[in-house]
């Protein structure tokens, strides 16, 4: 579309609020955005005197067309704007880099045995939910100890149905009283669960009271193992009361959100304060948000994480005033179903929260920064090194190949992939050899490599192309001379001129230089350029002999199911599948071998037979 097409879309768009969607010209989503006057916001985008960021005047030179929804409220065109970010995730929208689920203690207090659960969602379930938790380690933790005061099971058992057969191993262990097999009462197992909400909802005093009561009363009877437990035991609990350290005496649920910048990066800090008590903390880095201002990108963290996760505090406490800081309460009290209060405090305790999260917001990026830094030596500055050390313009994409087999037997390529110094894992490709027979690792190399470069070359006529039809900027060979000579000699006989360098290793198998145009290239070892070689050998050799051994695993599962009467094609694959190696085989019951798709009692027996009588 054109200039004076899209002049005359502007002059149709209507003066209701909406969402508007920016294309470029193969279709793909630009930007996406709401408003509640769709013709004066989309009209602002192209007209001249319009103040823009760099940001915008850069996606409005890649417009080809827009589309537009109408909505009947700026709130209904709130949340389809979130969801068609959050669909589409388009290049010119601040986006969250992060995309995390919080960790939370389900406890289903519906059930007349209530189960301690690890879970990442809420759900309206009747259940009670405690959370969220800094991390998934603190849940585990948490739901651990207390099932080792109050023997809490944390079981899916149905016990209402009456299916259980026998106590499991943590009534052995002492967490659970086993009411799946009536040893404890109704009554008693949910006056457990009481005391376990109540330590949950942070008051703690009763529980460490109980404890050393009980750890002094096992003293005097001198069972000093016993005592010793509940000791351990009080440590624990005094240790998660002291880290819930109590930050306002409300007993309100609030976050605090802190924002920092680096000339590279936009961090965003969340608080997450539970029933008065600081719980844990969350950062997030903003992709796209360096032209833009802490409202702007306050106000676009606060649509997109309130919209995917599970809980919404009463009070939200921002650094910024927001001028649409109405319809975000809007909005976020419809999503909570009660009233929620977005704030900028300028004193008070509030303000010390504020500040204390803005703190560790610029303690993280200045912190991340610096690992960047040295991350980008490893990556970038290792594969800058390499590219100037052999002479080539650039070493972006780089392929590394070897050969793996023993004796001749299935022999096996590996094609590893490092892109801007990184491995790309899913460009790897595993070739199994089709024309070679015997230990010649030439002719295997020869044969990889021409599959793959052939393959390439196949598809640059057509439409579906997969990332073969990339080509490297530099191929490096797990191996001297020859390996070299072979990839050299393909890359001819394709007409493709592509650098090809070997990995020369001294005599314990080290990497101690480069191979390139017949000359050997010394790298220091202390250098990233030389780290980053090693690795990429290291990396390409792996790969190689892991393939190798899942096909000798299998060949060998295969080679000995052959002799077992009653075994054919189908049950053998079945049986290939479910038990990985000849060990797993070996030391299946009949119940176990019986269980396995196709399996019945006669071929499950011949299996268990064949194996049990070459032992005796």
């Amino acid at each position: 579309m054109n200039r004076e097409q899209i002049e005359e879309e502007l002059k149709k768009l209507p003066s209701n609020p909406g969402v508007y969607i920016m294309h470029d010209s193969k279709g793909g989503v630009l930007y996406v955005g709401k408003a509640v006057n769709l013709r004066n916001r989309v009209r602002s985008y192209f007209r001249v005197s319009t103040k823009k960021t760099v940001k915008i005047q850069r996606m409005v030179s890649r417009i080809d067309h827009f589309d537009y929804i109408l909505t009947d409220t700026e709130l209904e065109a709130l949340v389809l704007e979130n969801n068609l970010i959050k669909e589409y995730s388009p290049k010119y929208n601040t986006l969250l880099k992060d995309d995390k689920t919080y960790p939370y203690i389900k406890v289903t207090i519906a059930e007349d045995y209530p189960r301690l659960i690890f879970s990442r969602s809420l759900k309206k379930d009747k259940s009670k939910y405690f959370g969220p938790y800094a991390s998934a380690g603190s849940v585990n933790d948490m739901i651990e100890f207390l099932s080792k005061i109050y023997h809490i099971r944390t079981c899916n058992t149905n016990i209402a149905a009456g299916n259980a057969k026998r106590a499991c191993l943590n009534y052995h262990m002492k967490r659970c009283d086993a009411p799946c097999m009536g040893l404890i009462s109704k009554e008693d197992y949910r006056e457990n669960v009481k005391k376990a909400l109540t330590f949950l909802e942070g008051n703690y005093a009763p529980l460490l009271k109980e404890i050393e009561d009980r750890m002094n009363e096992y003293a005097e009877k001198l069972e000093f193992e016993e005592a010793a437990n509940y000791r351990e035991l009080l440590k624990s609990a005094t240790s998660i009361a002291q880290k819930q350290k109590i930050t306002e005496f409300d007993g309100e649920n609030k976050d605090y959100i802190g924002i920092a910048r680096s000339e590279s990066d936009v961090l965003v800090q969340v608080f997450f304060v539970r029933e008065g008590r600081l719980i844990g903390r969350e950062h997030f880095y903003m992709k796209g948000a360096l032209e833009e201002s802490d409202e702007e990108t306050i106000e676009t963290f606060i649509k997109q994480y309130y919209s995917g996760t599970p809980f919404i505090p009463k009070d939200i406490y921002i650094p910024v005033q927001l001028e649409e800081v109405e319809l975000l309460e809007a909005w976020l009290s419809e999503k909570r179903g009660g009233k929620v209060n977005v704030k900028a405090p300028v004193k008070g305790q509030k303000e010390k929260m504020l500040e204390l999260a803005h703190q560790n917001a610029v303690m993280l990026i200045k912190r991340d920064e610096e690992k960047h830094k040295n991350e980008e030596a490893k990556t970038l500055g290792a594969i800058e090194e390499l590219a100037s050390a052999i002479g080539i313009d650039s070493a972006e994409r780089i392929e590394s190949y070897d050969i793996s087999n023993t004796q001749g037997f299935n022999s096996v390529g590996s094609m590893v992939v490092y892109e801007n110094g990184r491995p790309k894992k899913s460009d790897y490709r595993k070739f199994r050899l089709k024309t070679v027979e015997g230990p010649d690792d030439y002719a295997s190399m020869y044969e990889v490599l021409s599959r793959r470069f052939k393959h390439g070359l196949g598809e640059e006529d057509t439409e579906e192309k997969t990332s073969f039809s990339i080509f490297p900027n530099l191929i490096l060979m797990d191996g001297g001379l020859g390996q070299v000579h072979i990839a050299e000699k393909v890359l001819e006989e394709l007409g493709l001129d592509i650098p090809v360098c070997g990995m020369v290793k001294d005599d314990r198998h080290r990497t101690r230089g480069l191979l390139y145009k017949e000359q050997e290239i010394p790298l220091d070892i202390h250098s990233e350029c030389f780290r980053f070689v090693t690795r990429v050998q290291d990396e390409v050799h792996r790969f190689a002999i892991e393939y190798h051994r899942s096909l000798r695993t299998k060949a060998q599962v295969h080679s000995v199911l052959d002799d077992i009467s009653g075994v054919g094609p189908k049950r053998r694959r079945a049986l290939m599948k479910k038990f990985k190696t000849i060990d797993e085989l070996k030391k299946a019951s009949v119940e176990e071998l019986q269980e396995t798709e196709g399996m019945n009692i006669g071929a499950a027996q011949a299996v268990y037979d064949f194996f049990h009588t070459e032992e005796k």
